[in-house]
């Protein structure tokens, strides 16, 4: 199974969330109580505020991962928030092994380093949220303080009117050019702060019956963005050598990226996500070309048995 995953899933996809699939994410209106380094502003998201102040505090001292989750859930309890953090992965981690954006072996290789900072703040819509953009700020500030990243290699969406607007076009149109851009020792770091959802499935893959969406600026018009297209767009067709780490602050964001293993704050070990579908590691043109040839040689035999009977 795992080597049938692996295959599937050529990169190492590790993705923080905010919350359980039936959870819902807190937008917080005094970024100031979390006491982050020149916060960029006085609202932001639960989850990315307190990931910062985590890594803050923790300075350079090395964390394992489940710490990291441990660390989380404390402060957001001490914070009065209910949501559980979550790690899902592509592979199955040993959570007591260090955290890392960059691991060692990609700046020994010297690889680039790119990321997709999404914020939503629904400006003048229903459900407008506050903290959104001073999200996507503080990661930028601490992605290139504190990882080495650098902001020309950084897409920032925002409805700011000073970014490329986070339209379902341009979010779905910038996991495809960073699959295109990525090669093995590379890193990627994918924030998403904004609205989650949940729809009903319509494709079976899903154990509890609904797929977990993304809600981009546009969603009215143009629709959520389903766990399923975050799978193929962007899951599947990662290169193989990069490692890419997500960040979701969002509601339902648990399992968006439909990942195969999974651990949260509650938890010490990491194990297989049983509800995922084992379906999806299957090649799409692959199952095609069976099926193309399967009705072929049925032609065959049903040709074969016409012809018998006319002679």
């Amino acid at each position: 199974m795992e080597s049938r995953i692996n295959d599937a899933i050529p990169a190492k996809f590790v993705m923080i969330s905010g919350s359980e699939d039936k959870q819902t994410s807190a937008d917080v209106y005094n970024v100031g109580s979390f006491q982050l380094p020149d916060p960029a502003g006085k609202a932001g998201g639960a989850c990315t505020s307190t990931l910062l102040k985590v890594l803050h505090d923790n300075g350079n001292r090395p964390m394992s991962w489940i710490d990291l989750l441990h660390k989380m859930r404390d402060v957001l309890r001490q914070k009065g928030y209910d949501q559980i953090p979550q790690l899902s992965s592509s592979r199955m981690i040993d959570v007591s092994h260090k955290f890392e954006i960059v691991p060692t072996e990609t700046i020994e290789r010297n690889g680039a380093r790119r990321a997709i900072l999404i914020g939503i703040n629904y400006q003048g819509q229903k459900g407008q949220l506050s903290g959104c953009h001073n999200d996507a700020n503080n990661i930028k500030n601490y992605l290139i303080n504190n990882q080495g990243f650098l902001e020309k290699d950084m897409l920032i969406l925002m409805d700011d009117g000073s970014h490329h607007q986070p339209t379902r076009a341009n979010i779905m149109n910038a996991f495809d050019r960073i699959v295109q851009y990525s090669k093995a020792g590379d890193v990627v770091f994918i924030h998403y702060s904004g609205h989650g959802g949940r729809v009903v499935d319509t494709s079976g893959d899903e154990a509890d019956g609904y797929d977990e969406t993304l809600i981009p600026v546009d969603f009215q018009r143009a629709g959520q963005i389903v766990d399923d297209d975050l799978y193929k767009h962007l899951v599947k067709r990662m290169p193989a050598g990069v490692h890419v780490t997500v960040l979701m602050d969002c509601c339902h964001s648990g399992t968006a990226l439909d990942l195969p293993y999974e651990i949260d704050a509650t938890q010490s070990k990491m194990s297989f996500n049983k509800g995922f579908n084992m379906g999806l590691l299957d090649d799409p043109g692959a199952m095609c070309c069976l099926a193309i040839c399967a009705a072929c040689l049925f032609d065959d035999i049903i040709g074969g048995i016409m012809s018998g009977l006319a002679d």
